[in-house]
């Protein structure tokens, strides 16, 4: 067919065409897509049949963002590589549960990893998922004039709303049960304390001094019960990464260096996890010659029979979500604090040191 004899393709329907030929308003047509609990089924089901038949989309983003100067999203600043998101399993939980907030809101999440340019990132404001309080990601987040909400650190800034766990007194179970179990040669292993690199054995002037407050805090709840024990030479390594493999590494230096030790606080489960690694590899029994606890309450933990401590990351992340959109919605309400509870979970893992 030559083409000046072609067809016109039909124009596509626009938000007032289609209101118009259905003979409603253009509040009712936005509805049927954004606020479908306003209209009957019936009426939706006209509107969206009647839309599809005119090449109808649905109500431009843009515009809509326009009109109420939100994206409808929501960032999610991580200062670890993108992928610790999906590895690390108490930040899949915690990302989970920030997820499932947004499902009334509609917002999508933005994973914002440490380098891009925040000032490039469109979004309705942010969650900072555990830095540092000198961490220039956190000022850069700040700069922006969003509202933002602190996932469990930096802890002590007043004038930022929090969500979080109280980690000195939530570890302080996990370290008596070791001690009610008769254990005083014990060891612990956490991850990173600072935002540069260590990984080694850390003193307690360096624990004190870290910059990272929530594992400085379960080192120390640990310490706390242990010196009340009359346990004070407590060798401490910490690895910079919270994965399997550094978890085994440091699981070796800490035994190895200390083969006295029958029992290891850690204060992750993935470090827990090495620590169980490790000891089946070199012949010893857990938790006949070796007691092991963790920290986060995973579901692998439970699977495995961890003895740990259980804080509610899904539970967490979704607090997270419902704070930083009440602050988008109300941005005059003042900061707010929210610590939500963890639960001791006693396991297979722990028992008494052997006699020989």
């Amino acid at each position: 067919m030559p083409a000046d004899k072609r067809p016109s393709p039909r124009p596509r329907g626009t938000l007032a065409s289609l209101a118009a030929d259905l003979g409603v308003s253009r509040t009712t047509v936005s509805n049927a897509y954004n606020h479908p609990e306003q209209l009957s089924a019936a009426t939706r089901e006209r509107i969206l049949a009647a839309a599809a038949a005119r090449g109808y989309p649905g109500p431009d983003p843009t515009a809509r963002s326009l009109r109420t100067r939100r994206v409808g999203a929501v960032g999610v600043l991580l200062t670890e590589r993108l992928s610790y998101a999906f590895e690390d399993l108490a930040s899949v939980e915690f990302l989970a549960g920030l997820a499932e907030s947004s499902y009334a809101t509609k917002n999508s999440l933005t994973l914002v990893p440490e380098g891009p340019d925040l000032t490039s990132t469109v979004v309705d404001g942010f969650v900072v998922y555990s830095i540092a309080a000198d961490d220039p990601h956190l000022s850069a987040a700040r700069s922006t004039g969003l509202p933002l909400v602190v996932c469990d650190q930096p802890y002590g800034v007043a004038d930022l709303p929090f969500v979080g766990i109280d980690d000195r007194a939530a570890v302080a179970p996990a370290a008596q049960a070791l001690v009610d179990a008769g254990h005083r040669r014990v060891g612990i292993i956490a991850k990173r304390l600072t935002r540069q690199r260590h990984d080694g054995v850390v003193d307690r002037a360096t624990v004190e001094s870290a910059d990272l407050h929530v594992q400085r805090s379960r080192i120390l709840g640990a310490l706390d019960v242990f010196a009340a024990a009359g346990i004070v030479d407590v060798p401490v390594v910490v690895r910079h990464h919270n994965d399997h493999v550094s978890a085994v590494d440091a699981a070796r230096e800490l035994l190895t260096g200390h083969p006295d030790l029958t029992a290891v606080l850690c204060t992750t489960d993935s470090m827990a996890f090495g620590v169980l690694e490790f000891a089946r590899s070199r012949g010893l029994a857990v938790p006949e010659q070796l007691s092991v606890t963790g920290f986060d309450g995973v579901e692998l933990a439970y699977a495995r029979g961890l003895t740990t401590v259980d804080q509610p990351m899904r539970a967490k992340g979704a607090a997270a979500g419902r704070m930083l959109d009440e602050l988008i919605r109300h941005p005059e309400d003042g900061p707010r604090r929210l610590l939500l509870p963890t639960t001791f979970v006693p396991g297979a893992t722990v028992a008494a040191p052997a006699t020989s």
